[in-house]
């Protein structure tokens, strides 16, 4: 996917897309420890273990059979003196005014039900052994279960264990970046609750040292041990997760915030290369990093569960495999409610050797994920299904991104389908003074979902409506935002990542999705509906079948997406590149390093902004330049640009607006001296130059064919009724000219585009006419 830069673009390219990465990178929050790193588990099945382990997604096992004598596996039963009164309680309740999955899902509990749960827990109260969860855990092994009953859990004996213990040093590895202070495997065995309140770590040490640097190719666990808590089950015995709770924190602020409130470890509970492992009906709070982490794990299964108020993410998997988080319910994260990072990437984009065949790697769905910065986010997330949640309430629904691939194995983002998902009220200022929310990162208050750097995902079949800003971003993130020197990019070494490449924002795909209307029916419009950065040279983006309320129009910027002959000819999509929304990605560079963040500058960047309300459909207002010095900023950056003389002739006073020196062009903008074109080359049809000639042509015949193309495009345009003469067409400078075609005709897919088609495309947002 990996494309080339010519030399005269690669510098305004990256100036362009570091404001992207730089705008929202993560703020430099508190981390307890740094992360070790790590590879992609072997997807075929353990099978040293019965039954075998891993290999596919584990199926739970009811509460019942935690009874049954039977192997596999032996059941350890947790509870307070007072589960059997809770557990009653809550059936009680349950039978009245039913239960909730979820605050869009709840359910009824029938008599017979109530009755057979309240005779499994009386036999699992009469089996129970222990009174902290951590024990249990320690004390199982392969296939075994750990059944929780109702009560708040505390983890009396982790919580007084030292954190960041010197005596635990000898385990510490370097991390990816150099840091001698990762945490191995190894450490996780000898000191699992140094940074962890529950940890279920499924294998035993290492059998061979750390590769020190780190493999470059991250499939396949190096040196990994052998199962020792493989396939095993953590679950509540209650009606819902609300019966069982973890808390890593403060318990008098209950499923409220602040984030981390009283925060006592950094995890709630860790899950360490436990292949096969499932968690069910538990509900976690107040970690000061991650409520749930999975870590390096094939086959996981997280199932009614809930996560509140953690300082960083309510559950992080990475580099999971055979995954699923469903029925669950996320909020108040500092920064996603889910999020499955570099996940396996076994789609289309697959390393064949290690996944034989397409599929998804893990799915999140049937989950609402609200009141966080962002509902879900996933740095180099891959393969993943997301589909059937509810994504509200947060500053930015949902974001695939790679703005800190450094240490994030798969770079670039990769082949995720979101589908048949609601996107909706994503309005929440977590920026605002009052917010309990702490932010993790920046993000546009507002929006529904971004894709921030990635390729080849879909969208399709959702709704999204009434967030105010945009319904859906999507952006481009050059390889030298990601890999480059600091501070653009990182020391750290990406794989796949080259300083001079353009790997990300190819082939994503928007379709069928219903924009400003509620599964409803009720009309509840996005501040725009689709934004694109229409970064240039990036290929096979394309948006068809997206509808909107009746009488109203899906709104977009650009005015125009690319809708590819309804998804079936991608290669008719390039970018062309697009000021005003480059100038806000800039003003946002800007707004957040100058002004400061969170507050940023709302004359230069809104995104730490609650937007107004929408008050309807239809296509934005012009900018008003003397009415708001915000729009006057982002006008002086358009004619800067060069790209309409005619309206910025008399606007000249803007030119001096300090962001536009940011948009300047590498060369100046003007027409050359005439060029006389070979008669053969001025008499052929204008539709026979392709890319493929411009490729092969030398600098004379270049600037000949612009001036032919000029000379064509600015022409008069008459009405079809007389002679009615309507205007004149749009043109470019020629040394603009010359640059776009040089820059669009260096894409991989670009050969047979017609010269006069790319110029076209371009020149009605120049409006250079005679």
């Amino acid at each position: 996917m990996r494309r080339a830069v010519p030399s005269l673009l690669i510098s305004l390219l990256t100036l362009l897309l570091a404001v992207a990465i730089l705008a929202v990178v993560p703020t430099p929050a508190a981390q307890a420890h740094v992360e070790r790193p790590s590879y992609y588990p072997n997807p075929k099945a353990d099978c040293s273990i019965s039954p075998c382990a891993g290999g596919a997604v584990p199926k739970a096992r009811s509460l019942r059979s935690a009874l049954d004598r039977k192997p596999p596996g032996t059941t350890r039963v947790v509870c307070h003196r007072d589960s059997m009164r809770l557990l009653r309680a809550s059936v009680a309740k349950a039978r009245k005014v039913g239960y909730e999955i979820r605050p869009t899902v709840r359910k009824s509990l029938s008599r017979a039900r109530a009755k057979r749960l309240v005779a499994v827990n009386k036999r699992l109260f009469r089996a129970c052994e222990y009174h902290q969860i951590q024990r249990a855990v320690t004390d199982s092994g392969n296939n075994d279960r750990v059944v929780v009953m109702p009560g708040l859990y505390r983890e009396i004996h982790s919580r007084k264990q030292p954190t960041n213990d010197p005596a635990c040093d000898e385990y510490l590895t370097p991390a990816d970046n150099g840091d001698p202070g990762a945490l191995s495997h190894d450490f996780q065995i000898h000191c699992p609750n140094d940074a962890n309140l529950v940890a279920v770590i499924g294998r035993g040490p290492d059998t061979g040292p750390v590769p020190d640097p780190p493999r470059a190719n991250r499939h396949g666990i190096p040196n990994a041990g052998k199962c020792i808590r493989c396939n095993l089950q953590l679950e509540g015995s209650g009606v819902s997760a609300d019966d069982v709770v973890v808390e890593a924190g403060d318990a008098s602020a209950g499923n409220g915030g602040p984030s981390a409130a009283g925060h006592k470890k950094d995890v709630g509970i860790f899950v360490d290369r436990a292949d096969g492992f499932v968690l069910r009906n538990v509900t976690v709070r107040h970690a000061r990093e991650h409520n749930i982490y999975v870590l390096e794990t094939d086959g996981y299964l997280l199932d009614r569960f809930k996560v509140f108020y953690a300082g960083g993410y309510g559950v992080l998997t990475f580099v999971g495999d055979h995954g699923v988080m469903q029925n669950c319910d996320a909020a108040g994260s500092g920064d996603s409610g889910l999020y499955p990072g570099s996940g396996a990437d076994s789609t289309d984009n697959r390393y064949k050797k290690f996944y034989r065949t397409w599929r998804y790697s893990q799915t999140i769905r049937k989950c609402d994920s609200h009141h966080n910065a962002s509902g879900f986010s996933g740095t180099n997330s891959h393969g993943t299904l997301i589909t059937r949640n509810n994504f509200y309430d947060n500053a930015l629904g949902l974001t695939t991104d790679v703005f800190t691939a450094p240490g994030h194995p798969g770079f670039p983002q990769h082949g995720n389908t979101i589908s048949r998902n609601n996107f909706y009220s994503n309005n929440f200022n977590v920026f605002d003074g009052s917010s309990d929310v702490e932010p993790f990162i920046a993000a546009p208050v507002g929006t529904g979902l971004w894709l921030a750097g990635g390729n080849n995902n879909r969208v399709r079949k959702n709704h999204f409506y009434d967030n105010w800003r945009r319904g859906a971003m999507l952006f481009a993130v050059p390889d030298a935002t990601v890999c480059g020197s600091p501070p653009l990019g990182s020391d750290t070494p990406v794989p796949n990542c080259e300083v001079v490449g353009i790997s990300t924002s190819y082939g994503n795909h928007f379709e069928a999705n219903t924009m400003g209307v509620s599964p409803k029916g009720k009309v509840q419009p996005n501040g725009t509906d689709f934004w694109w950065d229409s970064f240039p040279g990036n290929t096979g983006n394309c948006w068809w079948d997206n509808k909107s309320a009746p009488g109203a129009r899906v709104t977009t910027s650009p005015l125009m997406l690319p809708s590819c002959s309804g998804g079936t000819r991608p290669a008719l999509s390039v970018g062309l590149g697009d000021a005003v929304n480059e100038a806000e990605l800039v003003g946002c560079l800007a707004g957040f390093e100058v002004s400061g963040y969170p507050a940023g500058n709302p004359y230069s960047c809104s995104w730490a902004q609650t937007p107004d309300k929408p008050s309807g459909g239809g296509l934005p207002l012009p900018l008003n330049a003397t009415a708001d010095p915000g729009n006057a900023a982002h006008l002086a950056a358009v004619c800067a640009a060069g790209l309409s003389p005619r309206l910025c002739g008399s606007l000249t006073t803007l030119l001096p607006n300090p962001l536009t020196s940011l948009f300047r062009y590498a060369f100046e903008e003007k027409n050359l001296p005439p060029v006389a074109l070979p008669e053969r080359i001025s008499q052929e049809p204008l539709g026979s130059f392709t890319c493929s000639w411009w490729r092969q042509a030398d600098d004379t015949l270049r600037l000949g064919m612009v001036q032919r193309i000029r000379a064509y495009a600015t022409g008069a345009i008459n009405g079809t009724v007389g002679e009615s003469r309507f205007g004149y067409g749009s043109g470019l400078s020629d040394t603009h000219a010359m640059e776009l075609l040089e820059g669009r005709c260096s894409t991989f897919h670009a050969g047979p585009f017609a010269l006069y088609t790319l110029y076209g495309a371009a020149a009605p947002f120049a409006a250079l006419a005679p």
